[in-house]
């Protein structure tokens, strides 16, 4: 399934955390046309480096698949990041 929600939690170190809630299809409609620019320079990347543009698709969806259930956590002194995507 393809990712569906984002959230992101930003910890200051003497404030209140900022969250943030990334809805990803508006996101990703949005951006269509850059997306679309993205496919074709991976398609020649794919062939300047003779590699099979349908293998490189087919591990780009694995990858995309694999996503929701993902947390990444980063924390630097009193500094916190998480990137939670569903």
């Amino acid at each position: 399934m393809i990712p569906n929600l984002v959230t992101v939690r930003h910890r200051r170190p003497g404030g209140r955390g900022l969250r943030l809630y990334v809805p990803v299809l508006p996101i990703l409609l949005v951006l269509s046309p850059l997306l679309l620019l993205a496919v074709l320079a991976g398609l020649v990347a794919c062939l300047v480096y003779r590699v099979s543009p349908v293998s490189a698709l087919r591990g780009t969806g694995q990858l995309l698949w694999a996503l929701p259930g993902t947390r990444i956590e980063i924390q630097q002194g009193r500094t916190a990041v998480l990137v939670s995507v569903r």
